[in-house]
């Protein structure tokens, strides 16, 4: 083995676990040397893909036992405040996967264990890392539509009764709730596009569709297969057995700055996509679609007199190249920069505090929908 190669170690190898792979990388700097899971099968694919001679194990406490110099964290949300703040313990570098926590209260326990530690704890808001994304981020601040006064997300989710209402997703106490879970990236990207971070919300949702579906009599888990079959929502069976997440949300948010935002979420849609408009005093910005090739319209002329509505933009953009590594090329570049932090402490494009924001605005947004839609406060980020 080189002896320059970062040992790392995957807890939760299997399912999103697999972007470890872009780590891979022996003899050049990196290698996956551990791996946990509690599944065996997800653990006979490690060695199959790392090697036979890797460390594997079904308890992570085992793992982190290991001489690691970082680890990536890709367990089920409810599990990363208690893998975090273990890792934080006796590994340098964690690559913690989004959401940070499933409460404000967690993401500050990581947060000031991480800065007590001195550690480099990075977060997976891979979003951050899109060509779309990247591309709209360089317009707003190149002044294409002026200065940020209006931020909307309208977020479109097919899969929402393949995946979600069929498994652990389903549930509070594993989620918080999908505003939240599904919600800390768009509620990223908003804060990052706008550059300022939710200080008040009121919101509002309801379970409209699944909670009225067939149901399992059993608490086995569900299969999570997208397929052009599964449609519509109301021809579907085997549903979670318990279900107390809402299918639909809708939030109002006032930013930092007099900024004022909204995000609207549903789970029941024939299509997925994510559509961002952003409003400035100077024009307007939206992105069709969140693909490499899916253009980015902005409109910052008026053509006539009453204005007219155009379709097409003034100016007509796209992203640019990406690669096949997931995620519209993200899931490399992410993996890149965080071997890059853990080596030499650089500066991110994501940060934990924009990830604990993230985090805090969907926690409050979603006890405001809870509570007939009271407007509440987000906590900021301690001192």
């Amino acid at each position: 083995m080189a002896s320059d190669d970062l040992r790392i170690g995957v807890i939760g190898s299997g399912g999103r676990g697999w972007l470890a792979k872009h780590a891979h990388k022996p003899d050049k700097g990196a290698r996956i040397v551990a791996c946990s899971d509690t599944s065996a099968k997800a653990l006979a694919d490690a060695r199959a893909a790392y090697g036979d001679s890797i460390f594997t194990t079904d308890d992570y406490r085992r793992l982190l036992e290991q001489k690691l110099d970082a680890v990536f964290i890709c367990t089920p949300d409810f599990l990363h405040e208690e893998h975090a703040l273990a890792a934080l313990d006796c590994v340098p570098g964690i690559y913690l996967e989004k959401p940070m926590a499933i409460t404000v209260e967690g993401c500050d326990r990581i947060l000031l264990k991480a800065r007590k530690k001195r550690a480099r704890l990075f977060i997976g808001h891979n979003m951050r890392y899109m060509t779309t994304f990247i591309k709209m981020r360089t317009l707003i601040q190149d002044g294409a539509i002026g200065r940020v006064k209006s931020i909307w997300c309208r977020h479109f989710i097919c899969y929402g009764g393949d995946a979600y209402f069929r498994d652990w997703h389903s549930e509070r106490k594993y989620t918080t709730g999908l505003l939240l879970q599904k919600g800390a990236h768009d509620i990223d990207v908003i804060h990052w596009l706008s550059g300022a971070y939710t200080k008040r919300v009121s919101a509002f949702g309801n379970l409209s569709v699944y909670g009225s579906l067939p149901r399992r009599t059993d608490n086995q888990p569900g299969v999570r297969d997208v397929l052009a079959k599964h449609w519509p929502p109301t021809a579907q069976s085997g549903f979670s057995k318990h279900i107390d997440v809402e299918d639909q949300n809708t939030v109002i948010m006032e930013l930092e700055g007099g900024i004022l935002g909204a995000y609207l979420q549903c789970h029941f849609t024939p299509d997925a996509c994510r559509n961002y408009t952003v409003i400035g005093d100077e024009g307007r910005l939206e992105n069709l679609g969140d693909g490499p090739e899916d253009p980015i319209m902005v409109w910052n002329k008026r053509r006539s007199d009453w204005g007219g509505y155009r379709i097409i933009g003034d100016e007509v953009h796209y992203g640019g190249k990406a690669d096949s590594s997931g995620h519209g090329g993200a899931d490399a570049v992410i993996v890149n920069e965080f071997l890059d932090y853990v080596r030499t402490g650089c500066e991110t494009t994501a940060t934990p505090e924009a990830a604990r924001m993230s985090v805090a605005t969907g926690c409050v947004a979603t006890e405001s929908l809870r509570n007939g839609g009271t407007p509440m406060d987000v906590p900021p980020l301690p001192a």
